[in-house]
């Protein structure tokens, strides 16, 4: 492990030379003229005040952004995967709940992370923190090349779908047309983010309010139904039939159920935009997984007061066949509400998203032109745009599932080495401000857990988890050509740095001043 404290820059493939630099910090240094004069914008700020991202968000806004981004498509769509490998309504219910509290543990440990090191980027910057450049910059590779892009695209794909089915009752929703709502979905929003950082956090918290009256609709018809009687998957006598012990079926039970619940970090990827993150971080997490986990328990249980394990194993989509059920002529609603889900979790994963290219590139880790900011907008134009094309890659892709199975290891991995970090700052570092600090016993369960899904992952799927091991070795050696080398010839440097001062104009962006 590195020094505890921030890593110094190396020349990454946005450096150059002195000169260069100063032309491209340049807004703070001369005035509004020396700034337009070197190719840059001037700070905006009255009274001295430099272009940054402010501090917008507040408890509501993170209690939106866990929510909506951990709540996508997967509890209306497909919560049959974690049935299909317990094998019965009882143990899957029990998993589901194991799960939430599980997602709860993992979220306080990141909430005394983010309260000392009080950094946006979450996983990328605590590793950067505690284990140096190399580590942290092949989580940023992967996380950029592979892991955002394709799974933001996955669910405006889903999006579009459920947009298009009323247009195609009878069949499938052509490919193309789908793929076009995707990035329509994809490039709107973009747009809203770069617009305003309080105009993407009030679609945030539209669009999860959404989704959890969605939610609540299907466990008040769930309730309804329990009331009537006759629910045979509930009965105390049958609802643990085909109940699966196999070890192996366990975990797998476990590992989906642990994908619904992906995106509890998010907030951490946002904590300097946070207004009072001491208070606001921990708080926001507290209130969020509970509910999370509750809705999650709670909707698969109405869906099963309604619905047999064989219907359900069966269905393409759960939530809309228990709509079709219960609502009748306004079955329609859940369609709708599975639409909005997924809109608003691209939402929330292009926000953090960006955010984490954002503070790689500030870091010199990614070209500079990514840490810049609009000085009007007061939002990271570059980082967003860039956010936006590497999802937008994904449309030529025809088969996205097999990348992402290749990385099944790589996130529990990250958030164990985060948590592993955590527990060394409090050796190492005791003097540290940690407003929150939770019991030990807690990190060392989690870190364990995790040390075990990654071996199960290793153990089942060794083939994928290879491939995936070697595709993030890849990075290697672009860390060493783009960031550790500095001594790069005096051409290359003058394309950077020109092509960076062009893109600077085109999207009248500057640097980010403190």
């Amino acid at each position: 492990m590195s020094g505890g404290g921030v890593v110094k820059k190396r020349g990454s493939a946005g450096s150059v030379g002195p000169e260069a630099e100063k032309m491209l910090a340049g807004a703070g240094a001369g005035g509004p003229g020396a700034a337009q004069e070197n190719g840059c914008l001037a700070s905006p700020g009255a009274g001295g005040e430099g272009v940054a991202l402010q501090r917008s968000i507040t408890l509501v806004n993170g209690v939106a952004i866990i929510v909506g981004t951990i709540i996508g498509s997967g509890i209306f769509v497909t919560p049959t995967g974690v049935l299909r490998e317990a094998g019965s309504p009882g143990l899957a219910l029990v998993v589901w709940a194991a799960c939430g509290v599980f997602s709860i543990v993992g979220a306080l440990c990141y909430a005394e992370l983010g309260t000392t090191i009080s950094k946006s980027g979450g996983d990328y910057a605590y590793v950067l923190e505690v284990y140096g450049p190399l580590p942290a910059f092949l989580k940023l590779w992967i996380e950029l090349l592979i892991i955002r892009p394709s799974s933001q695209y996955i669910v405006a794909f889903v999006f579009a779908t459920y947009l298009l089915k009323p247009l195609f009752p009878s069949c499938l929703v052509p490919d193309a047309a789908a793929k076009l709502v995707a990035c329509l979905c994809v490039l709107v929003l973009t747009a809203v983010n770069c617009y305003s950082v309080k105009a993407a956090t009030r679609v945030q918290d539209a669009f999860a309010a959404a989704k959890l009256a969605a939610l609540a609709l299907i466990i008040v018809l769930g309730f309804v139904q329990l009331g009537k009687g006759d629910v045979e998957n509930l009965n105390v006598n049958h609802s643990f039939e085909g109940t699966n012990l196999e070890v192996g079926k366990i975990v797998l039970a476990v590992y989906s159920g642990l994908f619904a619940y992906g995106g509890w970090n998010y907030l951490n990827f946002v904590t300097e935009e946070m207004i009072n993150p001491y208070r606001n971080l921990p708080l926001a997490i507290i209130i969020s997984l509970p509910i999370v986990t509750l809705v999650y328990v709670l909707t698969n249980l109405a869906y099963f007061t309604t619905l047999s394990v064989d219907e359900m194993l069966a269905s393409e989509a759960v939530a809309v066949d228990f709509g079709n059920y219960h609502l009748g002529v306004m079955a329609w609603i859940i369609p709708v509400f599975v639409g909005l889900s997924c809109f608003g979790s691209v939402n929330g994963s292009l926000f953090t998203s960006s955010r984490l290219f954002f503070v790689g590139a500030r870091e010199g880790h990614l070209p500079s032109l990514l840490s810049m900011i609009h000085p009007r907008l007061l939002t990271p134009l570059p980082s967003l745009i860039f956010t936006c094309v590497m999802t937008l890659m994904y449309a030529f892709s025809n088969d996205i599932f097999s990348v992402i199975n290749f990385f099944s290891f790589f996130n529990w991995l990250c958030v164990a080495l985060a948590i592993i970090g955590m527990m060394w700052l409090r050796y190492k570092k005791p003097e540290l401000e940690r407003p929150i600090k939770v019991n030990l016993s807690l990190p060392i369960f989690f870190i364990l857990a995790c040390i075990f899904l990654i071996v199960v992952s290793f153990w089942m799927t060794p083939k994928e988890c290879g491939i995936g091991f070697a595709i993030i070795l890849s990075g290697v050696p672009v860390y060493y050509i783009g960031v550790w080398w500095q001594n790069k010839p005096k051409w290359l440097l003058q394309l950077i740095y020109s092509t960076t001062v062009l893109c600077q104009k085109l999207m009248e962006v500057v640097p980010q001043e403190s």
